[in-house]
């Protein structure tokens, strides 16, 4: 099994590319974790909410883990999403995925049932007696209504109940909170963000890493921010999340959606039109993005240096700073 902590880094949560019939896509989902290794990413995050995961049943949850797993064969660590609306299911994920290569489970708090602290608490500890790898906290408040205290997860961490926290809450009070609180009692826990926008931010409030849905267009361009970052070139760190900002740009086209399908359906059609994958289809019941927003979308990739003019797909894996 591949090394699994600490895991710091660019660790971008893996879309599900899909054929125009709603199928897994496995050429596509090889090429884009291809970009991502040829990229520099530090880890692949499968099954998270940019890889649709409240949309698949658990064959295809397998499916997803089995070609990904098999695609990265050990060259960085994967984690994957055990998300599900109460504690049983979770360890049943859990179970089910025992058999692929991963370094350990992203978990979110149980949701549609009302949960507090007292059952956020004993839910991350069930999950963890049930499994010797680790466990990363999803803080994803939008999605499961609840969000996760500072102070919970670091008692969590400090009793070796979670390895770190993947922060999608965009309270970026709180992280920062987190991150101090963290860092003065000895920094038990590995901090990532996945507000993909204030990345440069995060790492100035003590992040170790990102996990950036945007990261799945351009992980280099995050690859190269971390490594500024590492360096302390803060002006480099800048001018990389200035640039990153505009591509995001790309998932305010779709004026008549919503929720996943404005930003995840906007980055499978960045990644269509970048030739990695073969169609933008999303889960149903959503739908793909179509019409005047795929044009504003090629712009953007223009704009930002992953697309030239002349449409060459793929072509955007180092972007205009160099590699």
């Amino acid at each position: 099994m591949t090394s699994p902590s600490p895991l710091t880094g660019v660790v971008p949560p893996l879309l599900t590319p899909l054929t125009a019939d709603g199928d897994i896509d496995l050429p596509s989902l090889e090429r884009l974790v291809a970009r991502m290794l040829e990229g520099g990413v530090d880890g692949i995050f499968a099954l998270g909410s940019s890889g649709e995961v409240a949309f698949w049943d658990d064959a295809r949850r397998a499916a997803v883990l089995e070609a990904v797993t098999g695609t990265v064969a050990g060259q960085v660590p994967v984690i994957a999403g055990v998300i599900d609306m109460q504690t049983d299911r979770v360890i049943q994920h859990v179970r089910a995925a025992e058999r692929f290569d991963l370094a350990g489970y992203v978990v979110t708090a149980p949701f549609y049932a009302i949960t507090g602290p007292q059952e956020i608490d004993t839910h991350f500890r069930a999950v963890a007696a049930a499994t010797q790898r680790p466990i990363w906290a999803y803080d994803i408040p939008v999605c499961v209504h609840a969000k996760l205290s500072g102070a919970q997860m670091l008692q969590l961490g400090t009793e070796g109940i979670i390895t770190g926290v993947k922060d999608s809450s965009g309270d970026d009070v709180g992280f920062r909170r987190l991150a101090a609180a963290n860092r003065a009692a000895g920094s038990p826990l590995t901090l990532l963000t996945g507000h993909e926008v204030v990345v440069d931010g995060a790492y100035l409030a003590g992040a170790d890493g990102s996990v950036p849905g945007l990261g799945n267009v351009d992980p280099a361009g995050y690859v190269r921010m971390h490594q500024a970052a590492q360096a302390g070139d803060w002006e480099q760190v800048r001018r990389e999340q200035d640039r990153l900002a505009q591509l995001f740009e790309i998932v305010f086209q779709p004026t008549d959606k919503v929720g996943p399908a404005a930003g995840v359906g906007a980055f499978k059609t960045a990644l269509r039109e970048l030739g990695i994958f073969s169609t933008n289809t999303m889960a149903t019941p959503m739908t793909p993005i179509e019409g005047d927003a795929v044009d504003r979308i090629r712009a953007i990739l223009e704009q930002t240096g992953l697309l030239d003019g002349a449409g060459s797909g793929g072509a955007g894996t180092t972007g205009p700073t160099g590699a």
